[in-house]
Parts: C-alpha cells; structure tokens; sequence
C-alpha cells in the first residue's frame, strides 16, 4: 500500500510559516522559522489538509510525495 508523506523542497522554501500554520500536527517551525516535518504517513484524516498545505505555499516548496510502505 501506498502512503504519502510530507516533503520540503529546501532550496525553495523561505520559512514563510503557512504550513506549521495549516498542518501543526505535522510540521513544526526551527528556530529560524523553517519547518520540520515529523517524517510519518499523512494519515487519510489528514490528506485533503496537507494538500491544501502544499498548494498554498507560497513559493510551493512543500510536496505530498507518495512513496510504497514496506
């Protein structure tokens, strides 16, 4: 089975915050102002929020990646 996971693209992000905003359960902001995602499956509940996470990004640095479990 598939699962989607949460991915920041770095060279792009600029630590605008919107998805710590969007997503707390999942990402977290650095001391800088950067995110940091857990690194677990988006569960299903959660799936149409982080999509929307990922497309109001505003420099769209942060993706729903698929990737197969093991």
């Amino acid at each position: 089975m598939e699962q989607q996971q949460l991915d920041i693209d770095w060279t792009a992000c600029q630590g605008h915050g919107l998805c710590a905003e969007l997503l707390p359960d999942h990402i977290t902001l650095d001391e800088w102002g950067y995110p940091l995602v857990d690194g677990a499956p988006v569960p299903p509940r959660t799936i149409k929020r982080a999509r929307r996470a990922a497309s109001d990004c505003p420099v769209l640095a942060l993706k729903l990646t698929t990737g197969a479990t093991p």
